[in-house]
């Protein structure tokens, strides 16, 4: 059984419809990439799915309908999201940020975890006290991604984890989430502008284009395409 499952997802904010009939699914502990150009719809597709946005068709998770359900019951079911541009919280400092990632997790396993992200991401243990605000993009991305795994999830929606990051900081990072996926053995969807990096660690891949899915396959598969080699590659 597929961890997440979407058919004939459509969705868009007020009278404008951005998504549709977008079908796709996450099995256990595979991580899966979307490319598109921007404004193909990758962003609102992460926000349909983490349930931030009205959405039409069906939505599970473990085979359970989750059409309608809330941000915080999704979260209870083992998804986290990570959203475009780190999402923290800036008046809150480090530590605060993670506790608040814990949120559905008894607080005592939460403070637990600290010190295994401090130990993981040594810059956010130096700066625990020091507010969000005040560190650096490649800092509040690492504070970012381990805020979403604070709530030791199953599934973690990235959206763009590289964006505005230095290429040398981005090469680190997509290495941690690959030693995050092998260590936690947590999904991933991961939507991504970089794409050379996202389909090294990736299992299978979706083409978004105009909010449809117009291409499948494995990330071999999409490396090995002139098109996407071409559009997306560089090469």
């Amino acid at each position: 059984m597929s961890l997440l499952e979407a058919r004939g997802l459509s969705a868009g904010y007020g009278q404008i419809t951005v998504l549709h009939d977008v079908s796709l699914r996450v099995d256990p502990g595979e991580i899966v990439v979307v490319l598109g150009s921007n404004g193909a719809g990758k962003t609102t597709l992460l926000r349909a799915l983490s349930g931030l946005i009205h959405v039409r068709g069906e939505l599970e998770v473990d085979g359970t309908s989750v059409i309608g359900t809330g941000t915080h019951r999704l979260a209870a079911l083992g998804m986290a999201h990570v959203p475009q541009g780190r999402g923290t919280f800036g008046d809150l400092t480090v530590e605060e940020n993670l506790l608040v990632g814990a949120a559905t997790r008894p607080r005592r396993e939460a403070r637990t975890d600290l010190d295994r992200w401090y130990a993981r991401f040594p810059r956010l243990g130096e700066r625990r006290h020091r507010h969000a605000a005040g560190l650096s993009g490649g800092e509040q991305q690492m504070l970012a991604i381990a805020r979403g795994f604070m709530s030791r999830p199953r599934l973690v929606l990235l959206d763009e984890p590289s964006l505005g990051l230095a290429p040398a900081i981005t090469t680190e990072l997509f290495g941690t989430l690959a030693e995050l996926h092998e260590e936690s053995g947590a999904a991933m969807l991961i939507v991504e502008q970089n794409a050379e990096l996202a389909l090294r660690i990736g299992e299978r891949a979706l083409l978004l284009e105009h909010g449809r899915i117009v291409q499948r396959g494995t990330a071999d598969e999409f490396r090995s395409s002139d098109d996407i080699r071409r559009a997306y590659l560089g090469v």
